[in-house]
């Protein structure tokens, strides 16, 4: 293949999104190492551990701290309440936001839960596919949100049952 101006362009406008979504988005973080497992941690400025990406797809985020985790308002979607909790702080433009989803009942982790923070449409948000966290029995999520944000900034919430129907709904997040 030819490398062109347009194709070089490509390669490190995807190189530079990549090297932007893997990381935790924390520009306080300073320390970066991988265990055996395979597992990534950082510790930031602050003294503490970060311990959510998991390198090789097999991260058990049962034992894993991120620190306080704020209740948000319950939500209903759908007939459900919905719990939820957020922690990393509040939502700011391109930063890692982290939110805690307790659905009402257990399937072990089979219904898929993904969140993004930002508008309805999702545009300029990164979605963040929920882990399921069976000592919690909940689902943790991280999402980048969009810089800027938009007016009425939410998280968004969706639900997909093992049935294949889907559900969306929204809380208002912390924000500064």
């Amino acid at each position: 293949m030819k490398i062109t101006s347009t194709n070089a362009f490509t390669i490190a406008l995807l190189a530079a999104l990549g090297m932007a979504l893997s990381g935790c988005g924390d520009s306080q973080s300073e320390d970066h190492t991988t265990d055996r497992a395979g597992t990534h941690t950082h510790t930031h400025t602050d003294g503490s551990v970060h311990r959510d990406h998991d390198e090789g797809g097999q991260m058990d985020h049962d034992d894993h701290d991120h620190g306080d985790e704020v209740a948000l308002d319950p939500i209903t979607i759908d007939g459900m309440t919905i719990e939820l909790a957020q922690s990393h702080g509040v939502v700011a433009p391109g930063k890692e936001g982290h939110l805690v989803v307790k659905l009402p009942y257990n399937d072990n982790g089979a219904t898929v839960v993904r969140a993004w923070i930002g508008t309805e449409d999702r545009t300029l948000s990164y979605v963040g596919r929920g882990e399921y966290a069976a000592s919690h029995d909940d689902y943790d999520i991280h999402a980048m949100a969009p810089d800027p944000l938009p007016e009425n900034t939410m998280w968004w919430i969706e639900i997909e049952k093992p049935d294949g129907t889907k559900v969306v709904g929204s809380a208002k997040p912390m924000m500064e």
